[in-house]
């Protein structure tokens, strides 16, 4: 019935536009890369059928070639099951899920399974180097204790603190020992949250078992990127934890080169939380290898920074496939997209019940 029905919409119109995002702030440095900015703007395909149906996502694909669509079924190129089908449609991977579910009047996490909590646990990403800007007058620890007070606010209780200061930015000493202030005082004064940390490889092995011996009793819920992932230093910081932080997880694989070596690892114990990007991955591709981390006995929670966007993707697919232990939030708001029917509360991002995403430009 789903095929049919699709099968009765035909790919009147696509078109591109780009939509603005803010942030709450200006957000800082990490290990690696300067200023971040103050939101992104974002490139979007828009599907429009000829029965008046409409559909849109994310589409970074520059060479997509709209007439190659025109006139094609949503079931030729769309199969509610798998995801997109036709390989001249890739690049319309997150509009063509929003249209379908829009077609078949129900959210895009129900077309997926609705295996997970509709409520889904959610951080905040945003915490970011504040303390060392501007160079001529840096701001200091208060201004990184002032930000987690302000997306508080917001709903956020859980804060992911950018960490990694001595590999580019301060004498590689003075990183570290920022590094623990900042994740002390960050505990100290909110308790009950839970710590997350991102070091985005900007550590040598040694130097963040030295990290973490430092704010071992700071019950740290994960450590992500801690160094490029390899075999030997993942068994180190394993038996570190396993001695001094054992309920702390391991999160790697953002840039998602090699999901099989990852799974490998996975396999092995050393990772407990694989989180390539949702974009670069896409809806498609989450589809396709969640099963594969069912298998591996490994956790998933898809990168999302720096658009508010994917955190609301992704809050679709932690409801639809399941085994998303938590989301990374991007706070922000638009004037050229409504996501209001996204509710963040008390740490949990309430997912909508709309048709398709349940986004309106």
């Amino acid at each position: 019935m789903n095929a049919e029905t699709l099968a009765a919409h035909h790919i009147r119109d696509v078109r591109t536009r780009e939509i603005s995002s803010r942030y709450p702030r200006t957000v800082g440095r990490n290990a690696r890369r300067g200023v971040h900015g103050a939101g992104p703007t974002t490139q979007v395909r828009v599907i429009t059928t000829d029965r008046g149906a409409i559909g849109w996502g994310i589409s970074r694909a520059r060479d997509l070639d709209p007439a190659s669509l025109i006139g094609k079924s949503v079931a030729a190129l769309f199969d509610p099951q798998m995801g997109v089908i036709a390989p001249e449609a890739f690049a319309l991977d997150f509009a063509l899920h929003d249209l379908a579910g829009v077609i078949l009047e129900q959210p895009v996490y129900e077309m997926l399974g609705a295996r997970g909590p509709s409520a889904v646990p959610c951080y905040d990403g945003a915490i970011y180097m504040d303390d060392i800007l501007p160079e001529d007058e840096p701001r200091g620890v208060d201004v990184v204790l002032a930000n987690c007070r302000h997306d508080y606010e917001l709903g956020y209780r859980a804060f992911k603190l950018k960490i990694g200061r001595g590999y580019k930015w301060m004498d590689k000493e003075e990183g570290l020992q920022r590094d623990v202030e900042i994740t002390r005082q960050v505990r100290e004064h909110f308790p009950e949250c839970d710590i997350l940390v991102d070091a985005n490889d900007g550590y040598t092995c040694p130097d963040f078992l030295r990290y973490l011996e430092a704010v071992a009793d700071c019950g740290l819920y994960w450590i992500e990127e801690p160094f490029r992932e390899n075999r030997k230093d993942l068994i180190q910081l394993r038996e570190f934890l396993a001695r001094r932080s054992p309920h702390t997880l391991v999160a790697d694989g953002e840039s998602g080169y090699d999901i099989r070596l990852l799974l490998e690892l996975a396999r092995e114990q050393l990772l407990d939380v694989l989180i390539m990007d949702i974009v670069g991955l896409g809806f498609t591709g989450w589809r396709k290898w969640m099963p594969h981390l069912v298998g591996a006995n490994v956790r998933a929670s898809p990168h999302t920074w720096g658009d508010p966007l994917k955190t609301l993707y992704t809050c679709q697919v932690a409801a639809g496939l399941g085994n998303v232990i938590t989301v990374e939030g991007v706070p922000g708001e638009s004037d050229d997209a409504d996501w209001s029917l996204y509710r963040l509360q008390a740490g949990s991002m309430h997912v909508p019940t709309e048709p398709g995403f349940g986004i309106n430009l």
